[in-house]
């Protein structure tokens, strides 16, 4: 899967996926949030053919950011896939609601129409409502566990431990918490996990707040996180009896995410802001 650097007589850079020719776009966005420099950026990738793994997480690295999206289209929907600057991940909501964005933004999808995904969690969706957009999603309830060795004290924390098939999730007293954590990132990244969401309920207007952690998978702290509120919206739906809700991500960018459980789904709701657009040049890997 060659791809040619471009030169200075060229009218744009332009590559080759698979022998089909075209120009590779990259689209920076932020997203959860309405305003630029805030919530959680992602870079995204609309590829006119499946791409190498190895070059889209060299892609992922040089990005730098928490992940880089990759989506063509397959049947009657949009294959995604998702990179950290380390590793591919299963799911992940900021960048997937960065990407409908993006498709819609640039026309790939007509405005507003809705997205079918397909992804390593199964099919997700997307829809436009007014300047939010709806996410669907797959419910990925956290059940209570006893906290591993290390977890606790590498957050500095206490608080009532669960767990489900990505993350642990750890309930603090309360949002001021929540907000101060520092946590030991060298002793983190020892925790067999992919990451750690902390929470508290939250004050006016928000619902809950939390924050998220994920050192082995290459990010410290993710700004805004679409798939841990997968588990957050049915644990804090049991303990405040209501299945929609507002919540807060209290990193230092902030994000706000709009949440709905749906019984085995869970729908998320946010805004997004492109900040960037650029095209890719450097040679593929394969």
């Amino acid at each position: 899967m060659p791809f040619r650097r471009a030169r200075e007589h060229d009218p744009a850079p332009r590559a080759s996926v698979l022998g089909i020719t075209a120009t590779l776009r990259i689209v920076q966005v932020d997203a959860f949030t309405d305003v630029a420099f805030a919530g959680n950026p992602a870079a995204v990738c609309v590829l006119p053919e499946p791409a190498d793994e190895r070059w889209m997480q060299a892609v992922a690295r040089e990005m730098n950011l928490s992940e880089t999206a990759f989506l063509h289209r397959e049947n009657d929907g949009w294959r995604l896939r998702w990179f950290t600057p380390a590793v591919e991940v299963a799911l992940c909501g900021h960048a997937t609601l960065a990407s409908a964005h993006v498709m819609w933004e640039n026309g790939d999808v007509p405005r507003g129409t809705p997205i079918r995904f397909l992804t390593k969690s199964g099919p997700l969706g997307a829809a436009a409502n007014g300047e939010w957009i709806e996410l669907d999603f797959p419910a990925v309830s956290a059940e209570p566990t006893k906290a591993p060795a290390g977890l606790l004290e590498a957050l500095g924390v206490k608080g009532d431990v669960a767990r489900n098939r990505m993350d642990y999730l750890v309930e603090v007293a309360d949002e001021a918490a929540v907000r101060r954590l520092n946590p030991d990132f060298t002793k983190l990244k020892r925790v067999e996990t992919r990451g750690v969401i902390v929470t508290a309920r939250g004050s006016a207007p928000y619902d809950f707040v939390s924050r998220f952690f994920a050192p082995a998978a290459g990010v410290d702290e993710d700004p805004v996180t679409g798939s841990a509120h997968c588990a957050l919206a049915p644990w804090w739906a049991k303990k405040l009896n209501r299945d929609s809700m507002l919540a807060f991500q209290a990193s230092p960018r902030g994000g706000v995410v709009r949440v709905t459980v749906r019984g085995d789904r869970v729908g998320l709701a946010g805004q997004a802001v492109t900040v960037m657009r650029g095209e890719l040049t450097g040679p593929a890997l394969g």
